[in-house]
């Protein structure tokens, strides 16, 4: 492989080596000031390389911002993978929650990056926009098809698909956005068990059809006791009150 010049300070790089310098350099500026007031001044000081040196590797400032990017979005796409129902080795819960666990780890792991992925990344142009925007949809789709899935298995919840996918998103979305930039400090095991939580309650029916069908019994139940006056339920009694 062809080596660049050595820096008097230090060994020689070579040419992958010193890319990955610049973008580790521009990844702690982007962090710091944002991608509009961050130069490119700012990255070839804190990566003490020449200007020169930086447009060898990159065209300009926005170059290097897609490349941060884009290696961040191939990770989370690769920590979303869909469920097995038919797996014989590992339960519904257990997949999701490993779901859940990769995907946070991978924001976790770098909150640079995800600071810089959900606070910066949107707004640098249209088409980067579009390109962004069109990231989340896959992830969407993905989610999306899961649970459609998922509902004709009975694993599921009757209901609109789209609308569960998408709460579910914007909520671990904003829910890290606070962890990384107030610093917010939690285990991840208490995370995934939180989001779990949230998930079996609202749409996921990991026990199958039959917890389902027994939900929609203690439904139907509950509704029967309320009956209707004047379009609002009866309140029920209070214990000692003498009929009128």
């Amino acid at each position: 492989m062809a080596k660049v010049r050595a820096r008097p300070d230090g060994p020689p790089a070579t040419k992958a080596d010193r890319r990955a310098q610049i973008l580790a350099s521009a990844r702690e500026e982007f962090g710091k000031g944002g991608y509009h007031a961050t130069k490119i001044d700012d990255i070839v000081a804190s990566a003490k390389i020449a200007r020169g040196t930086f447009y060898l590797y990159f065209n300009d400032k926005r170059a290097i911002f897609e490349e941060l990017v884009d290696r961040f979005s191939a990770k989370l796409g690769l920590a979303i993978l869909r469920v097995d129902p038919n797996d014989p080795s590992r339960s519904i819960e257990a997949q999701v929650r490993e779901n859940i666990q990769r995907v946070l780890q991978v924001f976790l792991d770098d909150r640079t990056m995800t600071k810089i992925f959900m606070s910066d990344a949107l707004g640098v142009d249209d088409a980067f926009d579009a390109k962004l925007m069109s990231f989340y949809d896959e992830v969407g789709k993905i989610f999306v098809t899961s649970l459609v899935d998922g509902q004709a298995l009975g694993l599921v919840r009757e209901g609109d698909a789209r609308l569960f996918a998408y709460f579910a998103m914007g909520g671990i979305k904003e829910m890290l956005f606070h962890i990384v930039t107030k610093g917010w400090q939690y285990d991840t095991v208490a995370l995934v068990d939180g989001i779990f939580f949230v998930m079996e309650r609202g749409f996921l029916l990991t026990a199958g059809p039959r917890a389902e069908a027994e939900r929609r019994a203690e439904a139907d139940h509950q509704r029967s006791l309320l009956a209707p006056d004047g379009g609002a339920a009866k309140r029920p009694k209070k214990p000692g009150a003498r009929a009128r």
